[in-house]
Order: C-alpha cells, then structure tokens, then sequence
C-alpha cells in the first residue's frame, strides 16, 4: 500500500503543476485580449476628440497673422533706412575733445563716457514711445480721427527734422497700402468698407494739399505773394503714427501687436543705423535684437504709454531733440536725420 502511494503521489503533483500553468496561461491570453480592447478603445476616443487638422485650418493662415509679417518686415519701403533718429547727431557731439596743448595747467576734469549704443537705445526708444505712441494707440482705437490725429501730431512736433522724416515715412506708408495692401483685404468686407470711409478721403486730402500748395507757391511767385491763403497749413500731413495704427486696426492686428511692432521697428532702423554707422557689425545687431533687455525695455515703455491720451503726450528726453535737431549742422553726415 505505501508502494502504491509513493508512485501515484509524484504523478498527481506533476497534473496539478500543468493545470495551473494551463490556468495562468489562459488568464495571461484574456489579460492581453483585453488590453488590447482598451487600447483601441482609447484610440478611437482621441481621434474622435482632436482631430487631425489640416493647413488651412492652423493659425498661421489667418489674414491678420499675415499682415503681421508684412508690417513687421525690415524690407517694407517706409525709407526708414535713410534716417538714425539722432544717432549720427550723438555720435558727433559725443566725440572726446582733443587734448590742449597749453602751457597753463588745468585741474583735471572727469571724463564722459564715450558714446556706445546702450546709452543711446533707452533714451530713443523712451522718446519716440512717449511723443508718437499715443498717436498710434488712439488711430487704432478710433480710426475715424485719423485726420484730427494728424492734425494734432503735425501742430506738436517742434523738431523739424523730427517732422520731415515721420512725414516721409508716413507718406510711404500709406503708398503701399494703396498700391498694394489695400487690395488684399476681401471686397466688401467690413475692414474694406472702413478703409474707403477712412483712408481714401485721407488720401484724396493730401493730393489736394499737395496741389493746391505748388499752385500757389508757383502763384506767389508770380504774383508777388498775393495769392488768398498760399501760406495756409495743408489740412492733412500724413505722419507716420496715426496712420500705422489707423492701418494695424483695419488689417486686423490687436492692439498689443500694433504697439510692439511700432517701438520694435523702430529699434531695428536704430540698429541699421548703427551698423551703417561702423558702431558695430551684423552679428552684434541681431545679438542686439534679440537680447532680453530689448524685450523688456518694450514691454516696458508699452505699459507706460498704454493709457496716454494725445493730450498727455510729450517729450520724456528732450535732449533728443537738440540731437536730432542739430543733425543738419553737422559737417558731414550720411543720414537724413
């Protein structure tokens, strides 16, 4: 009897072993049958929940998104190329004296800085946000007081070679948008409707303007200056700020955009100009324009002017203007202002 027992004991533990590994590998089988279940699950949850988008669809294909681009180019043809803003004016009057030759001593006299970019870039930026900012925020706000806007800024510019460049750059402005941002907006849209009521009775001004002061400048001349009104100011000057922010407003920018690109535009004429210059070379340009400090430094003049009426608008350094005004008297000078 214990013989017996002794050969059937192994056997039963062997079946038993089996049994169970038969067991585990079936509850293995429904554990992986239903993950797999799971897993499609989930992926006709997610497809059905975020679609797979095409091109059209992103944002980068919005009309506004591309007018940002245009507008923000260094390449759109506003000739601010032609002027540095007062940095040739600085850079002049900045220059060490040369050393006396005098037999007389003279106490020592602590020396100025020499002129660098770094003190010029926060002065120039803090003025032209504080003088044209404004200007720029109210034209986008209400786009309808285009011409009193300009009106204002033309009668508050005492610089006159401050007043000829906004001038030249706000006529190139709004050339192009006739020649050729005008037509991109879809007919009959709202934007295309505003910019008929707005911006081409603007225009037709300032050909009127234009016109009607060469007929009597040529009168005047002829006639000894007895012309009726040849000496009246045009009603329109077409400076740049009013009209930048009147055209981000019908091009569909917000008004965050508006003001950066206006004060960052400005900062890149201000590096060309440096490099032009011979302050320092390409690389150190684009290390300029996309350093920290720039960023910052238009956050911060945005935030200050974002709430400025027209009224409160003024010159924050007004030692720019003897730069900038004094530009004309230099005895050589590569810039026009």
């Amino acid at each position: 009897m214990s013989q017996l027992q002794y050969k059937t004991t192994p056997l039963s533990d062997a079946e038993a072993i089996e049994n169970e590994i038969a067991d585990l590998e079936r509850r293995l089988a429904e554990a992986k049958e239903k993950q797999r279940q799971a897993q499609q699950q989930r992926g006709i949850a997610h497809d059905a929940v975020i679609p797979v988008s095409s091109p059209s669809q992103t944002i980068l294909h919005s009309p506004a998104n591309h007018f940002l681009l245009l507008l923000s180019d260094s390449a759109l043809p506003l000739g601010s190329f032609a002027f540095s803003s007062g940095l040739e004016s600085y850079l002049a009057h900045n220059k060490s004296s040369p050393s006396s030759s005098s037999p007389i001593p003279k106490p020592p006299k602590s020396k100025p800085p020499p002129p660098s970019f770094t003190s010029f870039l926060p002065l120039s930026l803090s003025s032209y946000a504080s003088t044209t900012l404004p200007y720029v925020l109210s034209a986008y706000r209400d786009p309808s007081q285009l011409s009193w806007l300009d009106d204002t800024l033309d009668s508050t510019i005492v610089c006159t070679v401050g007043r000829r460049a906004s001038v030249a750059q706000g006529r190139a402005l709004l050339s192009i948008w006739e020649r050729s941002l005008a037509a991109s907006l879809p007919s009959g849209s709202a934007s295309a409707d505003k910019a008929a009521k707005i911006l081409k009775p603007f225009s037709a001004l300032l050909r009127q303007s234009s016109s009607s002061s060469s007929s009597s400048s040529s009168s005047a001349t002829t006639a000894g200056g007895a012309s009726n009104g040849w000496n009246d100011p045009p009603p329109v000057s077409a400076h740049l700020p009013p009209l930048f922010g009147a055209i981000c407003a019908l091009t569909g920018l917000s008004l965050e955009q508006t003001a950066y690109i206006y004060l960052f535009s400005h900062v890149k004429a201000l590096v060309s100009a440096a490099v032009r210059a011979g302050m320092f070379g390409p690389y150190q340009a684009q290390k300029t324009l996309a350093s920290r400090q720039v960023q910052d430094m238009i956050a911060a003049v945005v935030e200050r002017e974002w709430n400025t009426s027209v009224d409160e608008a003024g010159q924050s350094v007004p030692v720019m203007d003897l730069w900038v005004g004094r530009h004309e008297v230099l005895y050589s000078r590569i810039f026009n202002s």
